[in-house]
């Protein structure tokens, strides 16, 4: 009788201490990697290019696009500015063929800033 009680008890302990059990299998598989932490960029992928000095590829490309941006967008307010002060110079009933190129200028500088900005 002693038996059957303790093989009773025995198989309590197994049905209860079971989902515990099952739990601590499954929790590893729920951990998180270190290189899952990162939220990616989009549309960036990060290949561990580096260049020979030991900086990332991405992080050059990207700074090298920002600073022509500035470079860009000085060059447009500066074409801006002259595109005002030829328009202030003109008649009201002309329409200088200059004033229609500066205008394209400005488009392209506007087109080549977005295009990099949107990559």
């Amino acid at each position: 009788m002693a038996e059957i009680t303790r093989r009773a008890g025995v198989k309590r302990a197994v049905i209860a201490l079971a989902p515990a059990a099952i739990a601590a299998r499954l929790l590893p598989a729920q951990a998180v990697n270190s290189h899952q932490d990162q939220f990616p960029i989009p549309g960036v992928h990060d290949t561990g290019d580096h260049l020979p000095n030991g900086k990332s590829q991405r992080d050059e490309i990207l700074k090298a696009e920002y600073e022509q941006n500035l470079k860009d967008a000085r060059e447009l307010a500066d074409q801006a500015k002259a595109f005002e002060l030829d328009l202030e110079k003109s008649d009201r009933f002309v329409l200088s063929v200059g004033l229609l190129k500066k205008l394209d200028e400005m488009e392209k500088l506007t087109k080549r800033i977005r295009g990099r900005m949107r990559r």
